[in-house]
């Protein structure tokens, strides 16, 4: 029996959702904050807290709207990503493959968004050898530059997949409030919370989950019990 609702496009987040990177992002940021002389300790707290927001605009806002120093910033940050990335330090969330597999067993489209740009998007599919695991993978630039907390990465995968015909049929998952307000401004049905990033439960209720998971893994029965209530 099919669903009368069928929620057929699923739009998930990489890092600290689909991907254990151990904290490599803040290890990243420390790097090129020291390869631009400034001291990584004033900004680690607001990197935490935007976990989720394209690189280059958290750059923007801690160089203080210094275009050029911003864009010096994010290109160091990459470089030190992908160093990390390629030395084998990044792993999948446990059950991670096996639910988006399980997912596309459903018949439903998978995404990968990601707030890094597109040289580091494609470094963690490599290093995970994920390149053919999904039918799209986005970056903010593939959405017109704005990444989360807007809802352009998810409105992004909607038209260019066209796989269901109704915000509401969209599902969103992330580890972070930024990916929470991008799942909830897009108009997504289920904007499931998982605990396995940057933030805890409390903060993701309050930036717009509509449920909480363990991880990942936990998401398949979730949208078909979803689909099975409606």
């Amino acid at each position: 029996m099919h669903p009368k609702h069928p929620m057929n496009l699923v739009v998930l987040d990489m890092a600290g959702t689909t991907v254990a990177d151990g904290g490599l992002v803040e290890r990243a940021f420390t790097a090129a904050a020291e390869r631009l002389g400034e001291d990584p300790a004033t900004m680690i707290d607001h990197v935490r807290a935007t976990m989720g927001e394209s690189k280059i605009s958290v750059f923007r806002h801690l160089l203080g709207g210094d275009e050029s120093r911003a864009r010096q910033a994010n290109l160091a940050f990459e470089e030190a990503y992908g160093e990390l990335v390629s030395g084998g330090l990044v792993t999948p969330v446990p059950g991670a493959a096996e639910a988006i597999a399980t997912l596309r067993d459903q018949g439903r489209t998978v995404v990968l968004t990601t707030g890094f740009a597109r040289v580091t998007q494609d470094a963690l599919l490599d290093a995970l050898g994920w390149r053919d695991l999904v039918e799209l993978t986005l970056c903010p630039a593939d959405a017109g530059g704005r990444g989360r907390p807007y809802p352009d990465l998810v409105l992004a995968a909607l038209l260019r997949t066209g796989a269901v015909d109704d915000v509401r049929r969209v599902v969103v998952a992330g580890d972070t409030s930024y990916d929470m307000l991008s799942g909830s401004r897009a108009g997504a049905g289920i904007v499931a919370g998982v605990l396995t990033g940057a933030h805890g439960e409390t903060a993701l209720k309050e930036h717009g989950a509509t449920h909480v998971l363990a991880s990942i893994a936990e998401l398949p029965s979730l949208v078909t019990e979803s689909e099975t209530e409606a």
